[in-house]
């Protein structure tokens, strides 16, 4: 068959580049399309045409930004089934959960328009001291500049517009180093981004190996830098990063408590999709389940039936609801995590079985503190199991990992949710939803290995802006 051969996208223009690289189904390993791919003079480029992009964009009245974004989220609902389509075919995302996510993003820009019309500074009083009498100050946000984001493959229109869109709202221009497992998305939403009306400098989509990526470390004409992926290259990266401002999203080991006051019928529902969705590649996806001792045993028993009763198969199947992994190293590193911890000791109680890049959902129970299952982010289609007497115990339990980006809590007890909104170290705790519940405005970032800053439009266009103070006579 003829392979889609797709450039990358500078200063509005669709180029060659250096090198390419082939984006192949996680499912059926063929070649989706071949793809450009930057070398030092194509991201050269890229940095010189942003800068002007800047210039413009921090010229731009907040009604023409606004109208740009809206035109974006248009543009993506115009084109909703072939993007839904696209993130299946190079991800190997279940269409459903692909459709969602389009959804979201379109949402994304939605918001970021509206954000764009109200974005702004504040009165700030200056005669609260003697030397401030006949003062009048207030404070507004200048554009840093060039944002430069990385994004993961998991998300691959999402998370791509929670750096496009706040950076353009805030008046940014943006480059994008999509993965290079899924660039396709990108680079459709960037055709999508020349129709808005915006400046076409503004973004810029480029592919890239990481062995270029220092330049980007290097260029003090790239502002900040925002970050979403592992936290072992996150914090890699912001050692790199000099003066440069830096947003990290990582990774994360989410857990969930179930204490016995809560409704086990529809908290199993809500968990195994928690768990399992995307084969659980989601840096929010449940890995640890938390129960008390008095419903442990119903609840396990019903999870793995649930977990078992999973539609398995093509992700373009509209019936599918777990699929394969990105790739079959993945599947394989999960699987031998798996391993270990059923030679140390733990049970599995479904699943364990791997068929290339395909993993069975798969719950474990008796998996203690020592095993990567437990502390480690293991990305995939895995939870498991623990049970607590106490709920404060439960909290402690759940605050024992290096990560702190969503927790979820189940109970029927407001004293106790309230304990676990305070006491739980963690950038989000969901009371009686799954911890990989986000919906797009809210703050959204974590705490200790997984990262700093947020996103959701107003609190990522804060980071991607600065704040100035003017104080007249």
């Amino acid at each position: 068959m003829d392979i889609d051969n797709r450039k990358l996208l500078v200063g509005g223009e669709w180029k060659e580049a250096e090198e390419s690289f082939d984006v192949r189904s996680p499912y059926s390993g063929e070649i989706v399309a071949s793809v450009q791919s930057a070398g030092p003079d194509t991201f050269e480029d890229a940095i010189a045409v942003a800068v002007q992009g800047a210039g413009k964009m921090r010229e731009l009245p907040r009604f023409r930004i606004a109208s740009g974004l809206r035109n974006i989220s248009e543009g993506i609902a115009s084109r909703a089934d072939e993007i839904t389509r696209t993130i299946a075919l190079e991800s190997g995302k279940p269409l459903s959960y692909a459709r969602g996510e389009v959804q979201r993003g379109q949402a994304t820009f939605a918001w970021a328009a509206s954000e764009a019309e109200r974005f702004g500074g504040e009165m700030v009083p200056l005669d609260t001291q003697a030397n401030g009498k006949g003062k009048t100050g207030f404070s507004f946000r200048i554009p840093r500049g060039i944002v430069y984001g990385i994004t993961p493959f998991n998300f691959p229109l999402n998370l791509v517009a929670h750096k496009v869109a706040p950076a353009l709202a805030s008046g940014n221009a943006v480059i994008i180093k999509p993965s290079r497992k899924t660039p396709i998305t990108s680079l459709i939403l960037g055709e999508i981004f020349l129709e808005s009306g915006l400046p076409k400098e503004a973004f810029q989509v480029v592919p890239m190996d990481t062995k270029y990526i220092d330049r980007m470390h290097d260029d003090e004409r790239v502002k900040l830098i925002s970050f979403t992926g592992s936290d072992k290259v996150g914090w890699g990266l912001k050692a790199k990063s000099g003066k440069k401002a830096v947003s990290l999203e990582l990774g994360g080991n989410a857990p969930v408590i179930v204490d016995e006051t809560a409704k086990i019928d529809e908290t199993v529902k809500r968990v195994t999709t928690g768990a399992f969705a995307f084969s659980g590649q989601v840096c929010i996806s449940i890995q640890r389940v938390l129960l008390h001792e008095k419903i442990a045993d119903e609840f396990t028993e019903k999870f793995v039936e649930r977990a078992n009763a999973l539609k398995v198969g093509d992700p373009l199947e509209e019936s599918t609801q777990l699929s394969v992994m990105i790739d079959e190293g993945a599947a394989k590193k999960a699987k031998s995590w798996v391993d270990e911890a059923v030679d140390g000791g733990a049970e599995a109680l479904c699943g364990n079985e791997r068929d290339g890049a395909m993993l069975s959902a798969t719950i474990l129970k008796n998996a203690h503190s020592e095993m990567k299952v437990v502390t480690d982010e293991i990305f995939a289609p895995v939870a498991v199991v623990e049970t607590f007497s106490d709920f404060e115990e439960a909290v402690s339990l759940a605050n024992e990992s290096r990560y702190g980006l969503q927790a979820g809590v189940f109970t029927g007890d407001l004293g106790r949710a309230m304990f676990a909104a305070k006491n739980l170290e963690y950038g989000g705790v969901i009371v009686n939803d799954v911890p990989t519940f986000r919906v797009d405005n809210m703050p959204y970032g974590g705490v200790k290995d997984s990262g700093f800053g947020r996103e959701g439009l107003r609190y990522a266009m804060e980071e991607m802006s600065e704040i100035r103070l003017v104080s007249f006579q």
